[in-house]
């Protein structure tokens, strides 16, 4: 289809935080080259990167916008660095992540589902695992009542259920679009977070103000997931943990607040035996220590947060997952 017959689309400014992507930032950005519906800008920050990635993206594709962020300020703050500086003219972000390659229509599906239902505010894309092509890498993220997040259908096989339009909790960042006023009126991503679980956040601050949130099946993209932290790392158990604490306290509203704390708690001593069990006790023990750190300044921002706060009760029980079992996603 000829770029003309986009031109009443709105712009797109696509973000790609990078650090040490290797030839996955290569792919991505290759990927990214090839899409049907160009974006209007292509942004990568760079959080210090040791490997010349970025510096070799930004020859090989002189398109490619490559910010120097001059130290590793992690997913965050790289995020919040790239909308600072993106295009005025475009009214949308793209977040894309170094290992996830977009299939040539992803970004065309998402801008149009937006201009088709504008009620939404953030569209999340159908991640499919990229090692094996035929299981889901996830369907949007899920926020249980006990504070507890994943990713739905993660590892499932792709059936018809799956490829439908559904309204979800929050898109995983590592692909989805988001409305770039209410991004900028949120100040974007708590970069306290650094990284994890701070686009179950942010697609909370979403919620809280009214914007929700549509899967869009046919935005594809093959996600290889934590290729470059690793999966169930130190690192990755740190601040997933610690942050999961920080968001249960700052986004779940009034009532509900008080009446999931129990649960809440119980969670993070079931996680507690759970990773000492598995050999990662001084690592989790210091993540939860590190959230009771922060509760201070957790409780400042949730009173901002809640007072803010447009969406009902009942608004947000009703996205909330109940089920007991994570299979049953």
């Amino acid at each position: 289809m000829p770029a003309t017959s986009f031109a009443h689309y709105p712009k797109v400014s696509v973000v790609i935080v990078n650090w040490n992507g290797g030839d996955l930032l290569t792919r991505c950005v290759a990927d990214l080259s090839l899409q049907t519906l160009p974006p209007h800008e292509v942004i990568i920050v760079d959080n210090a990167s040791s490997d010349g990635s970025a510096q070799a993206v930004g020859k090989q594709f002189p398109h490619v916008r490559v910010i120097e962020a001059g130290s590793n300020l992690g997913f965050a703050a790289g995020n919040n660095l790239a909308v600072r500086m993106a295009s005025p003219d475009s009214r949308w972000i793209a977040l894309l992540n170094p290992d996830a390659f977009p299939e040539p229509t992803w970004l065309q599906a998402l801008v149009e589902a937006a201009i088709q239902q504008p009620e939404f505010a953030i569209f999340g894309s159908c991640l499919v695992d990229a090692n094996t092509r035929n299981l889901l890498d996830g369907t949007g993220d899920v926020y249980h009542i006990s504070g507890l997040v994943w990713r739905e259908a993660h590892g499932q096989p792709i059936t018809p259920e799956h490829q439908q339009r559904k309204e979800i909790f929050s898109t995983c960042a590592a692909a989805g679009l988001y409305r770039r006023d209410v991004f900028d009126a949120l100040g974007g991503f708590d970069e306290d977070y650094f990284c994890y679980v701070e686009d179950i956040d942010l697609g909370f601050r979403y919620q809280l103000l009214g914007h929700r949130c549509l899967y869009v099946p046919t935005s594809i993209v093959y996600h290889v997931g934590s290729a470059l932290t690793g999966k169930r790392s130190d690192f990755c158990v740190y601040y997933g943990h610690r942050n999961l604490v920080w968001t249960f306290v700052k986004d779940m509203p009034g009532l509900l607040f008080w009446l999931m704390l129990p649960l809440h708690l119980l969670l993070n001593l079931v996680t507690i035996a759970y990773f000492i069990k598995e050999g990662q006790g001084k690592v989790i023990l210091k993540a939860k220590r590190d959230a009771l750190l922060g509760l201070p300044g957790a409780w400042r921002k949730r009173q901002q947060i809640q007072s803010q706060r447009r969406a009902s009760l009942s608004d947000i029980w009703r996205l909330l997952n109940k089920n007991l079992s994570r299979s049953k996603n």
